[in-house]
């Protein structure tokens, strides 16, 4: 088994709230080929597993979506040692059974995203990974059994689009995500999972419902800043199911990752470079994601 380290990507609400859980804290403020990731990398334990925490969007939330340091953040991930990724963020429901303080664990994307750098290979090499099951089914089984244990209302899937942002959707959009089967909106998924699959890591994400889309429309005369109370105690009490969820998988006995599985094998046959039209100092930069 691989999951000695398991990593934790905490987007919108889960931030601090879960270095708070952990114990034994260290700090490691890890360089990569791509920049500093958001933060330097809280390494403690939690339910007796070793945890590598990101806070996706910085410290006070300084990055929007578009501008996290998605392979940074990915890279130093890998660069420790984690073969296994829970991610959270916060999203949008596009459904009326999924409502707000809703967990939805994640089993497809649609990217909408166009100003974001989707691979760690774009001035190296050819390289084309299997996207069909975008998140680790295992892992995923693994969440969705620990679901049990606890209270909240948690969806076993949903499809979640990812859009560029930072401004939300039109209703038009809305309306055309519903149409395309879509259950979730958010901006940060993306290429998050993506890389997550170059660096042959186990991916899962937990979405935390903090309200309906604007397809739904509000109800008439609601004043705008008791919108945004509500929909900010939404993700609070969101945010804290998805502790208690984080805690309950890695309070199970489950291997929260395998050797076997295809997650970990996925550069196998993805590099259509021939080897000899190479650069062999940038391959050897990104030699860390096949180990």
């Amino acid at each position: 088994m691989a999951d000695n380290i398991v990593g934790i990507i905490g987007g919108s609400g889960l931030g601090n709230a879960l270095v708070e859980q952990l114990k034994n804290v260290s700090i490691e403020d890890i360089d990569t080929p791509f920049g500093k990731p958001s933060v330097p990398v809280s390494i403690g334990t939690l339910q007796g597993r070793q945890i590598a925490f990101i806070n996706r969007h910085g410290n006070g939330h300084r990055f929007m979506p578009t501008n996290v340091p998605y392979r940074a953040n990915i890279y130093a991930l890998k660069k420790l040692g984690v073969t296994s990724v829970i991610a959270s963020g916060a999203v949008g429901s596009l459904k009326e059974a999924i409502r707000p303080k809703d967990l939805v664990v994640v089993d497809q994307f649609i990217d909408k995203t166009t100003q974001r750098t989707s691979t760690f290979f774009d001035s190296t090499a050819a390289v084309h990974c299997a996207m069909s099951e975008p998140c680790c089914g295992s892992l995923r089984d693994a969440i969705i059994a620990a679901s049990k244990n606890i209270q909240a209302t948690t969806h076993p899937d949903g499809t979640y689009v990812c859009m560029e942002g930072p401004q939300f959707s039109t209703r038009a959009e809305s309306l055309m995500h519903i149409a395309w089967g879509a259950d979730l909106i958010g901006m940060t998924a993306m290429p998050e999972a993506k890389l997550a699959r170059e660096a042959q890591m186990c991916y899962a994400m937990i979405s935390l419902v903090s309200d309906y889309d604007c397809w739904r429309k509000h109800e008439p005369g609601v004043d705008a800043q008791d919108l945004l109370a509500e929909i900010i105690g939404n993700l609070t009490a969101a945010t804290q199911n998805a502790i208690e969820l984080i805690k309950a998988v890695l309070a199970s006995d489950t291997p929260l990752c395998n050797d076997s599985c295809n997650c970990r094998k996925s550069l196998d046959l993805a590099v259509w470079t021939d080897k000899n039209a190479i650069h062999a100092d940038k391959m050897n930069q990104l030699q860390v994601l096949f180990k």
